[in-house]
């Protein structure tokens, strides 16, 4: 630890729904902990989350506003900032440098840092992600259904998402893009048939937007298919960069590499803890919220056992 870092119990990486349910648990648990958050939350575009129990329909923003201010009550300090490297000492604790200059200590560390997603590039998906571009049937499908559906292939996995959705839309279209018609296989074909989806060869050249809402897809050969709704499977991009500089093993998945972790979010890092889209591709709102507070939990008791065996063995009281 170098002379002017601060001293922490634990620093929680990631302002979002995982990093703020760790520190209410740790901050309830009394201990001191910050919150270092660069403030790029995942579902920023959306305007509204759903799926959440008891906050269905609420805005992103307005949650992580209510979960700062309840971190807050509890002695719980959040820095905007960006932790840039971070290194494990003699100790096994954690030395967390941001990007202001500042320097943090911290005996065990959780990095909640979610991931971003990569859109195909084709013109105009950038701008109406979140609204009628959409990625899950779950957070949005509700919002958008019986609209006229499209699915905008990125893998052959697409296949998967055009059949997911047909729950919230019987008029759905399968746009290929890039993918070859011979990479369905049978099965793929069957099961769209059955589920009544189309599917359009061809690549798609972009997005057709009238008053402010899309009205159809364009092909590269000029042609238009009108739709209301487009479901897309953006690539993630996993914010793993400060696991990877401590050691932490990652495992490849077909939605990126993630952290290999046990079911409390422990990496394979002593201490070090992941979170939410941090920890994998899936975790939607209430599961990173549920990731979040079962590492704080955990957390608490390492530390709590930690200071007793030691105090076992030099004979001496606890801490307080």
């Amino acid at each position: 630890m170098t002379e002017k870092s601060e001293k922490y119990e634990v620093v929680v990486v990631g302002g979002g729904a995982a990093g703020l349910s760790a520190a209410l648990v740790l901050g309830r648990a009394r201990r001191r902990t910050l919150v270092v958050d660069a403030g790029e939350p995942r579902n920023a575009p959306s305007a509204h989350m759903q799926g959440f129990l008891s906050r269905d329909g609420v805005s992103p923003a307005r949650f992580l506003a209510a979960g700062r201010e309840e971190i807050e009550r509890y002695g719980v300090g959040l820095v905007r900032d960006r932790a840039v490297e971070a290194v494990r000492d003699a100790h096994g604790e954690f030395d967390v440098t941001l990007a202001g200059g500042r320097t943090v200590h911290a005996r065990q560390m959780v990095v909640a840092t979610g991931l971003k997603d990569e859109l195909p590039a084709v013109p105009g998906l950038a701008e109406r992600f979140g609204r009628d571009v959409l990625h899950c049937p779950y957070c949005h499908g509700w919002e958008v259904r019986d609209q006229a559906f499209g699915v905008l292939a990125t893998t052959p996995l697409s296949v998967h998402q055009a059949l997911m959705v047909t729950q919230w839309s019987k008029d759905v279209t399968l746009f290929l893009h890039r993918v070859g018609e011979n990479e369905l296989n049978d099965g793929d074909l069957r099961r769209l048939a059955a589920a009544g989806v189309h599917v359009v060869p061809g690549e798609v050249a972009g997005v057709v937007v009238e008053a402010d809402r899309l009205t159809g897809v364009r092909l590269a050969d000029g042609t238009t298919h009108a739709r209301e709704a487009l479901f897309v499977a953006p690539r993630a991009l996993p914010r793993t960069d400060l696991l990877q500089q401590l050691g932490a093993e990652l495992r490849e998945t077909p939605f990126g590499a993630f952290p290999v972790i046990d079911e409390r979010g422990l990496t394979t890092v002593p201490g070090l803890w992941a979170a939410g889209n941090a920890s994998g591709f899936a975790e939607q709102v209430i599961n990173a919220a549920s990731r979040g507070y079962r590492a704080g939990a955990a957390i608490n008791g390492e530390l709590l056992f930690a200071d007793l065996d030691a105090a076992v063995a030099t004979g001496s009281a606890a801490p307080v």
